[in-house]
């Protein structure tokens, strides 16, 4: 059985959810060597930064179609004239695609993961240019002519559900894993790393920490409102920092400008998005994490913290409660003072703290690649319309 997987979603060579989602999976995928599965990879574009290390180690021989057209003038000719099919061009009996980029399949079964809807719920938390996007992949028609979808969550599911109306059946939850990377770094090369890394950013007293992209939806603006609210009255942290560790979004002017209005603008440092290696580092220096979010389809940051040793403080919104459970403090994204009091809370030497490190270590074990990818594997071989589709050919 040939396995087309739509690569495209690494064209940009960046460390988004998506494309973490993709690169561990599309690994994990590849590892298990399964005698009954090869795979081709569609990976078109200009200028496509190269596909990750990992993957292409693991994928060996396999081949790479690239017709070296823009996509959207992929995009254009697919959805308008019918023709550039790569499915059957590569020969693959189904296609697998970690996102929705729009991809002509013709009568070849597709599997199509759906992380999240919010550019439905909140088009708002959206530049002109990314709803255009949006409204160009033509979502709806994807979801609805795709044989199966994954979505990464039991409230995706829904969404997916209650959105487009398909069948339940037809969205099947696979729960993303996260990587094993993501650890208390213990040895006395981990600890020098550490120290090497700390001092190389200056890290010299203790922070809260938030990761992920700058922009209206993760709702970094309410997170710098309850840090200045701690430094304010809680003496204890007065030399308390606040680190926000991401790439620059859309709308982000407004977060930098909310850093510079505040009394403690001195104490709070943006990083730039960092690799998955130095994004350990930065965990497991860091005191309490902070995700205030409004809308999420899993949320890989706040677990990366568990992993790493430290208490969150998250919202509890979307699908946020399903990933985490008892394991952090859910606040009100809306609600400052619940924020800055349950970061306190996390912050201080106690009870609660002590728990909510210990229960984030057991929720982390939920979470595994390897798992995700047996049963994506076992997704794709028990397909009703793979089945008849091999059957007829």
């Amino acid at each position: 059985m040939k396995i087309l997987v739509d690569a495209r979603v690494f064209s940009k060579g960046g460390y988004s959810g998506v494309e973490e989602y993709a690169r561990h999976l599309i690994t994990e995928m590849l590892k298990a060597k399964k005698e009954n599965f090869s795979f081709s990879f569609f990976y078109n574009g200009l200028r496509n930064a190269l596909l990750p290390e990992e993957i292409l180690r693991e994928a060996g021989t396999a081949e790479i179609l690239n017709w070296h057209i823009p996509n959207r003038a992929l995009d254009f000719f697919c959805r308008f004239s019918g023709f550039l099919n790569p499915a059957g061009y590569a020969e693959a009996n189904v296609v697998f695609s970690p996102h929705f980029n729009f991809l002509l399949t013709g009568k070849i079964p597709r599997i199509l993961t759906i992380h999240d809807l919010s550019f439905m719920h909140y088009p708002e938390f959206f530049s002109l240019k990314q709803r255009i996007w949006h409204l160009a992949q033509g979502v709806e028609k994807q979801i609805k002519e795709a044989s199966l979808i994954i979505a990464v969550s039991e409230f995706t599911k829904s969404d997916v559900i209650n959105f487009f109306g398909v069948p339940e059946e037809k969205v099947k939850v696979i729960y993303s894993g996260l990587s094993r990377e993501f650890k208390v770094l213990e040895t006395e090369l981990e600890k020098e790393k550490m120290k090497a890394f700390a001092e190389r950013e200056k890290i010299e007293k203790p922070f809260l920490l938030y990761v992920g992209a700058i922009e209206p939806r993760k709702n970094v603006r309410a997170a710098i409102k309850a840090f200045n609210l701690i430094k304010e009255r809680k003496s204890v942290w007065k030399d308390l920092e606040f680190i926000i560790a991401g790439s620059k979004g859309w709308l982000d002017k407004e977060v930098y400008q909310e850093a510079e209005r505040s009394r403690f603008r001195k104490d709070i440092r943006f990083f730039k998005s960092l690799i998955p290696q130095e994004r350990v580092l930065l965990y497991n220096l860091a005191r309490v994490f902070v995700y205030p979010s409004f809308f999420e389809g899993f949320g890989f940051p706040p677990l990366e913290a568990q992993a790493c040793g430290v208490p969150v403080v998250s919202s509890g919104r979307t699908s946020l409660s399903e990933v985490l459970l008892d394991s952090a403090i859910f606040i009100n994204p809306w609600r400052v003072e619940d924020m800055s009091e349950a970061i306190t809370l996390a912050l201080d030497d106690g009870k609660e703290r002590e728990e909510l490190i210990l229960k984030g270590f057991e929720n982390v074990r939920r979470f595994d690649w390897k798992k995700t990818a047996d049963s994506v594997l076992e997704t794709i071989e028990s397909l009703p319309r793979l089945n008849n589709f091999l059957s007829e050919n």
